[in-house]
């Protein structure tokens, strides 16, 4: 009877180990599984007045994430997208931000479009050691080891565009208008642009500076105030306007018959997903400052632009009938691209050892140029274009440097920026 009951017992704790390793058996699979994808965050704003310029931010990444799993992914891992809305609303930004990097684990995100979204999520990063690609033309004014910043520093765009403004090709201008949306890159790109013109001999009273806030439409009164300033000399406007203001802005610009003949508008946050929703004839000859325009004609460029349309479509993208490329989706695709060549390159994910890689990268842009990224200041050498825009909303390149320019973080028009160091710290080094 004993031999007996031994025996069941025996057959019960064969049958519980059994039972017990199921699951661990099953795991091993799943877990196989998960180390063949990686997470990466997509963080931009899909709503609110932002989501004018940002949406197409989510969908290149998007894009370029497929592109990349279709070819079979990184180090042979699939990249899963995490994507959320922080919905224009700048504290949101950071939860989202910490919800990626604490709760989804994402190994990088790519985001942001406004310096203060930045600004927002930029101690989240640096907290948890998270890696940031940031893709929008910026004040510049910072160096962080935890981002790399593929968008144009000031003097690869706002420099140069005031510069031809200011030559006789560009209309020799004397007096000028800075207008933008009222936050830290207008003002600071603002106060750069203030010492700039003062150190080429332009006087305080010949300097207007004005903001309104996000989301603003009504621009009745300050374009008939752009209107009688310009009475006293060739004037011209510097617009850091930022989001779906723009549309109201530039139809203003229409109705009071405001032309670019008169006072040249040079803009640095319009490309052509912007002037989607306007009626350009009005504007033509108005002025951009960008890094890449989709008029550009060279074979990347084509070949960009043409993987664009066929992902509209296929996707059911909205306006998939008129696909527009612009230059934050440039900037956003050669970070992807990038980062994917820096995890290659140190083979691993690890955000510190990454970021370690990235120094050196290169990617022959839509832009027609290679970009580099600068062995130390985490931006990008990067080609300058200022285009005039056409009736059909694309822009003509009237003027455009030699080839890329190394970015300047720190503006030397800023008193004390020449004792600042133009490399961040090391990931690994805590603050």
């Amino acid at each position: 009877m004993s031999t007996r009951r031994s025996f069941v017992k025996g057959l019960t704790a064969l049958a519980a180990a059994v039972a017990a390793s199921i699951p661990l058996l099953a795991s091993i699979p799943a877990a196989h599984a998960q180390q063949k994808t990686v997470k990466v965050g997509v963080l931009h704003s899909l709503s609110g007045t932002m989501a004018i310029s940002e949406t197409v931010l989510k969908d290149v990444a998007l894009m370029a994430i497929e592109e990349i799993n279709a070819k079979g992914g990184v180090m042979g891992a699939k990249i899963e997208p995490v994507v959320v809305d922080p919905a224009s609303n700048w504290p949101l930004f950071a939860e989202k931000a910490r919800q990626l990097l604490t709760q989804d684990k994402v190994a990088v995100t790519f985001g942001c479009w406004t310096s203060v979204s930045r600004k927002s999520v930029l101690p989240v990063f640096e907290e948890l050691n998270g890696l940031l690609f940031y893709p929008v033309q910026y004040e510049g004014e910072e160096i962080s080891k935890n981002v790399f910043y593929t968008g144009a520093a000031p003097n690869q765009q706002a420099i140069p565009a005031v510069e031809y403004l200011m030559s006789k090709e560009g209309g020799g201008a004397k007096r000028w208008i800075l207008l933008g949306t009222d936050y830290v890159y207008p003002r600071t790109t603002n106060k750069i642009l203030r010492a700039f013109l003062k150190s080429k001999g332009v006087a305080d009273k010949d300097i207007d500076e004005k903001y309104t806030p996000f989301g603003h439409s009504d621009y009745q009164t300050i374009v008939a105030d752009i209107k009688k300033f310009s009475t006293g000399g060739k004037t011209a406007v510097i617009s850091t306007i930022n989001g779906d203001s723009n549309v109201p802005f530039y139809k203003e610009l229409g109705n009071q018959g405001l032309k670019a003949t008169d006072v040249p508008v040079v803009a640095f946050s319009v490309g052509e997903e912007e002037l989607r929703g306007v009626d350009t004839k009005p504007l033509v000859g108005h002025l951009a400052a960008w890094n890449y325009f989709m008029s550009l004609k060279n074979p990347e460029n084509e070949a960009f632009k043409k993987k664009w349309a066929a992902y509209a479509k296929a996707k059911k993208l909205p306006a998939a009938d008129k696909p527009l490329t612009n230059d934050p989706m440039e900037a956003t695709y050669i970070g992807i691209y990038m980062w994917k060549q820096a995890v290659e390159k140190a083979k691993s994910f690890d955000p510190e050892k990454v970021a370690a890689a990235m120094g050196g990268q290169t990617f022959k842009a839509p832009s027609g140029f290679t970009a580099t990224m600068d062995a130390k200041n985490h931006h990008l050498h990067k080609p300058v274009f200022i285009g005039e825009v056409k009736s059909d909303g694309q822009f003509n390149v009237v003027w455009k440097t030699k080839g890329p320019v190394k970015a300047q973080p720190w503006s030397p028009f800023i008193a004390g920026n020449d004792k600042k160091k133009d490399e961040p710290a090391l990931m690994a080094e805590k603050k």
